[in-house]
């Protein structure tokens, strides 16, 4: 299986909202390469770390490709760039963030790639979120559940699921 983390907290000057921005990303996803399986709901989430930045829309999705793991984080930053992401400094502010949270339970650490995704068990956005599409899935390290380490995790972060 392979996860992906999707997020932004700014709007796009193309597409407007966070919510309708991220929805367009994820349609220009659809290739010929990739082709997205399953969507979780959308969550408003407050930035982590906590800050005074805008709140961020998140998602996680299920998807195939042929696509080997760095080919996938290569069409992933050519989305983000597309779309008017800028990296800078972490945890700022964005137009879209696209994450590979897990690829076939592969373990890897490189300088460009680290799977599964290092923080993944430490963020309620994103477990809330995966446990909802993919509820059998357990962390390639720690052979926990989505909703195991949901559990395990203290409630300070705010993660409200948005309407239907």
């Amino acid at each position: 299986m392979i996860l992906i983390g999707i997020g932004g907290n700014l709007p796009s000057p193309r597409f407007g909202p966070p919510i309708d921005t991220l929805s367009a990303a994820l349609a220009a996803l659809e290739t010929e390469h990739l082709k997205i399986l399953q969507r979780s709901a959308w969550y408003h989430t407050e930035p982590v770390p906590r800050s005074d930045q805008p709140w961020f829309t998140n998602a996680v999705v299920s998807l195939a490709t042929r696509l080997d793991a760095e080919e996938l984080l290569e069409a992933l930053q050519a989305t983000e760039r597309q779309f008017g992401r800028v990296r800078g400094e972490q945890n700022a502010s964005r137009v879209l963030d696209l994450d590979i949270l897990d690829f076939y339970g592969e373990r890897k650490d490189t300088p460009s790639l680290v799977l599964p995704h290092p923080r993944l068990h430490q963020r309620r956005f994103v477990l809330l979120p995966l446990a909802e599409i993919a509820p059998a899935w357990r962390h390639p390290i720690f052979g926990l559940s989505a909703r195991q380490l949901l559990a395990r995790m203290s409630s300070g972060q705010q993660v409200v699921r948005f309407p239907c």
